[in-house]
C-alpha cells in the first residue's frame, strides 16, 4: 500500500518565537527542506534580519502571540505571500523563577507574574491554534483528508517542575492538557495537533548561564550527556508534520532526563 507521508517541501508554515532558539532552529530546517515560512516574533526581536538572511521564502510578522489582530495579520501575511497556511508551530514562551512563598522575605509569588506566564505560554499558544485552524480549514484536503498540522511546545517542566517553576510548569501543563481535546475538536477538518515536551536545550535562555553551569546541566542528561540542539527539536517537528499517523500526542525529547527535586 502506498505511503501517505507528505514532505515539508513547499508547505507553508508559521513559527512563533521563530527569531531565536527552538523556533529559529525550526525555521532554518524548514527553509533548507524547501518549505515557505513566516516567522512570528516580537517587534523587538531579530526576526526581520533572520527572515532576510533566509531568502524570499521566509517572511517576518512582528507580533505578540496574545494579540488576536497580530496573529490574524501574521496568518494574512502567510496566505497573501504563499497562498495558504499548512503548518503552525508554537515556540514562543516566557518563564519566571519564584517560589510560591519566599519565607525569608515574607513575600508571596507575584500573582501578576503568574498570570503573565499563563497568558503568554498557554493562552498565546491557544490564540495561535484557534486562528491558524481557521485558515487551515480552507485548504484542499490531501488523500487522507488532511488540511493542516499544528505543533505546540510544552516542556518536561509540565511533568517534573523544579522549585520556583510553579507558573512555568502550570503554563506548560496547560499546553499538554489541551492537546488531546483540540486534536479531537479539529479532527473532522483533517487538522492534526501534537505537542513536543523538550528537555534541556542550547537556547539563548540557557546560553546566558555560566559555562560551568551549562556543563553541569548537560551532565544530568543520561544520553547524550549534553544540552539538546535546536535542530534536534526541529527534526522532530519535521517528522510530526510528515507522518500522518502522529496525532493528539505529547512527545518528550529530552535524552532520557527525569528532573529530581
Amino acid at each position: 500500500m502506498a505511503s501517505n507521508v507528505r514532505a515539508v517541501k513547499n508547505l507553508v508554515s508559521l513559527v512563533t518565537g521563530g527569531a531565536s532558539g527552538l523556533g529559529r532552529g525550526t525555521v532554518e530546517r524548514f527553509i533548507k527542506q524547501g518549505a515557505k515560512v513566516v516567522i512570528v516574533d516580537l517587534p523587538s526581536s531579530d526576526g526581520a534580519n533572520v527572515a532576510k538572511s533566509l531568502g524570499e521564502n521566509c517572511k517576518f510578522a512582528p507580533a505578540d502571540v496574545t494579540s488576536e489582530s497580530d496573529i490574524q495579520n501574521a496568518i494574512s501575511l502567510a496566505t497573501s505571500s504563499f497562498g495558504r497556511l499548512d503548518v503552525a508551530v508554537n515556540c514562543a514562551g516566557i518563564g519566571v523563577a519564584f517560589k510560591t512563598y519566599n519565607f525569608n522575605k515574607d513575600k508571596p509569588h507575584s500573582l501578576e507574574d503568574f498570570k503573565k506566564v499563563i497568558i503568554v505560554n498557554t493562552c498565546g499558544s491557544f490564540n495561535v491554534i484557534r486562528l491558524a485552524a481557521g485558515a487551515m480549514g480552507k485548504n484542499e484536503p490531501d488523500v487522507d483528508g488532511q488540511r493542516g498540522v499544528i505543533i505546540n511546545t510544552a516542556s518536561i517542566a509540565a511533568f517534573e517542575g523544579q522549585m520556583g517553576q510553579a507558573a512555568y510548569s502550570a503554563s506548560k501543563g496547560g499546553i499538554v492538557g489541551m492537546t488531546l481535546p483540540i486534536a479531537r475538536d479539529l479532527a473532522s477538518q483533517g487538522i492534526r495537533v501534537n505537542t513536543i515536551a523538550p528537555g534541556l536545550y542550547n537556547t539563548p535562555l540557557l546560553a546566558s548561564l555560566p559555562e560551568k553551569v551549562i556543563n553541569f546541566l548537560g551532565r544530568q542528561v543520561p544520553f547524550p550527556q549534553r544540552l539538546g540542539h535546536p535542530d534536534e527539536y526541529a527534526h522532530l517537528v519535521q517528522f510530526i508534520v510528515e507522518n500522518p499517523m502522529m496525532n493528539a500526542e505529547v512527545v518528550r525529547l529530552d535524552g532520557g532526563i527525569r528532573m529530581q527535586p
